[in-house]
């Protein structure tokens, strides 16, 4: 049976600025698992210094769209919108521009180009570009936005644009129980974005000790490294520990190290541009993600796909990535001696620990892999579609 096209308009401030640039890549990866299903996918943006207004990345056309004078238009694609709104009024100032613009920017699109469908990344602030128009709109949510809107002003901004929006959907289950409880118990679909199966997959060749683990993430409290150097320190096993990524808290974790004795026992790696991940991944025996309300958890989701297990605290999206007990295990939120206790196993059962690896690869690709999310899409595109005409 013949799919009809579809034409449909990603929304985002977060998107790859050329490629190989790492942010916003699953927005883009999204954008090509629904190509493959008989859509037109194009993305409007904000603008950003030294960014074409009119540009093709990785076969997905960019249109980014003025909101400020040049020397203002730094909110979108760093990752620091928050901070800089928070932090001076002129960011304020810029937001209030970037949204009024968008508006404009997605209604001119819409009526121009004759779009079916608009997509938006983030309720905020992407969604409340899009209410008010002739075609229905898509917001899905991917973990800050919803954090935003558990109070206050912002919640309110969210009902509202849950009220305006066609479907919300968020990347995990955890993520849209929270947004559905945020906008009074309205159904929030789950559908998380697809992971990078081309890169991250597994190689029979490069040796796996059983007695190395890493962790990959952002050096802050959210990432729960803290607890994962005590555990260690408390482990039964001679484990050592990578550290993959650098963050505000990097300081004062390597002097957390030093505290408990384990500096021997610790690499701290900095930055690693994703390419380089996958062989990292591949070379441990498992991911420890100690983190605490994760959106996704998509360290998880890639580690998987390399057929590393994961050990994690049982917190948000994390307990859609790993099945405890087959995928990886998972382990209550904030208990250490649990943590340090599961680690031990890996070392204590590589047997165990290799059979988890193959099913979590197995597991990531009925999920997370860019055929198994653009069907299910494409699906939903339809149905809201269906349910319009």
């Amino acid at each position: 049976m013949s799919v009809r096209p579809l034409k449909v308009l990603f929304v985002t401030h977060a998107f790859p600025r050329h490629a190989g640039d790492a942010a916003g890549t699953f927005v883009l990866a999204l954008a090509n698992a629904v190509s493959a299903r008989s859509v037109t996918v194009d993305v409007l943006a904000p603008s950003a210094p030294g960014l074409a207004a009119d540009e093709s990345i990785a076969g997905i056309r960019v249109r980014r769209f003025r909101y400020a004078p040049a020397a203002w238009e730094t909110l979108a694609y760093t990752g620091t919108m928050a901070e800089q709104v928070a932090s001076s009024w002129r960011g304020k100032v810029a937001l209030a521009l970037l949204i009024h613009a968008g508006r404009r920017a997605v209604r001119r699109a819409v009526r121009d180009d004759h779009y079916d469908l608009v997509h938006c990344h983030w309720w905020f602030p992407s969604g409340l570009m899009c209410g008010g128009l002739p075609v229905p709109f898509l917001v899905t949510s991917h973990g800050t936005d919803v954090r935003l809107a558990r109070a206050g002003l912002a919640r309110r901004l969210f009902g509202r644009v849950g009220a305006q929006a066609a479907a919300m959907t968020a990347v995990s289950s955890w993520l849209a129980r929270a947004a559905s409880d945020a906008l009074g118990g309205r159904p929030v679909g789950t559908a998380p974005m697809p992971a990078t199966t081309a890169l991250f997959a597994p190689d029979p060749a490069t040796p796996r000790p059983s007695d190395r683990m890493l962790f990959v993430g952002r050096l802050n409290a959210q990432k729960g490294i803290a607890d994962l150097l005590q555990a260690l320190a408390m482990s039964r096993r001679p484990w050592s520990l990578d550290i993959v990524g650098d963050g505000p808290d990097r300081a004062a974790l390597v002097e957390r190290a030093e505290a408990l004795s384990v500096t021997a026992r610790v690499r701290w790696h900095g930055h690693v541009p994703q390419p380089a991940l996958a062989a990292i991944y591949r070379a441990a025996a498992a991911v420890i993600i100690p983190s605490t309300d994760e959106g996704l958890g998509l360290v998880g989701v890639e580690a998987s796909l390399c057929e590393t297990p994961v050990v994690a605290y049982a917190s948000g999206g994390l307990t859609d990535v790993v099945r405890d007990g087959e995928t990886g295990w998972l382990v209550p939120t904030g208990d250490v001696a649990a943590l340090a206790h599961a680690i031990d196993g890996v070392v204590d059962q590589p047997e165990k620990a290799r059979r988890a690896g193959q099913a979590a690869r197995r597991f990531a690709m009925e999920r997370f892999s860019p055929s198994a999310v653009g069907a299910r899409y494409r699906a939903l595109y339809d149905d809201l579609l269906g349910r319009r005409a």
